[in-house]
């Protein structure tokens, strides 16, 4: 029903953005990302999500068309729903989102407010296959490097790599930019050097 609500941001509280679009105030439950980005008093474009339930129809809002996709992804599954979406993309970015289904990082997951690691392996099992669906839809390369971390040396590299500590989301950004087919020795080094200079 809306694509978008655009105007002059007028309040905002916890996970909420009120946006004024000639004199209505559109009051969008929102994302901690989102409302990161907001700048208040300024004019804000929201992409929009409406939820219609028989006691209630709920404003969702996102600065970005990659972050509402995800949303819509999220809550497709079967246990979450749009309180629970929002809670997930507000501790991660729609491409950590992505990169922890594609790597079964279920810490990262678990770390959004009423997700239990059942919830978050559901959230892993019933969207991997998925993923590659989102990627080809996603007009951001962030899905689609996220859909290739499951195929060659990538996943024994990610997995050595939590052996020495690291989790899943910290490493596989670094590792979805390269070439699956290099030996997991090569990958791991490439890693290590590049979380070292950063």
């Amino acid at each position: 029903m809306f694509y978008s609500v655009r105007g002059k941001l007028i309040h905002t509280e916890v996970n909420i953005a009120v946006v004024d679009c000639a004199g209505v105030g559109y009051k969008c439950q929102t994302t901690m990302n989102t409302l990161k980005k907001l700048k208040p008093d300024s004019e804000v474009t929201l992409y929009t999500y409406l939820n219609v339930r028989e006691d209630a129809m709920e404003l969702f809002g996102f600065a970005t068309t990659e972050e509402l996709g995800i949303f819509k992804t999220l809550i497709g599954v079967s246990g979450v729903g749009p309180k629970v979406g929002l809670a997930i993309l507000s501790v991660l970015t729609p491409q950590q989102v992505a990169l922890a289904i594609a790597s079964n990082d279920v810490k990262s997951i678990t770390l959004a407010q009423g997700v239990g690691n059942k919830l978050a392996q559901r959230i892993i099992l019933e969207l991997k296959d998925k993923l590659k669906n989102i990627a080809s839809k996603s007009n951001s390369g962030a899905v689609s490097a996220a859909s290739e971390v499951v195929s060659g040396n990538i996943p024994k590299a990610i997995e050595a790599l939590t052996v020495l500590g690291y989790t899943p989301a910290e490493v596989t950004p670094y590792l979805a930019g390269m070439d699956s087919s290099l030996p997991v020795e090569k990958l791991i080094g490439e890693t290590l050097r590049m979380l070292g200079r950063n």
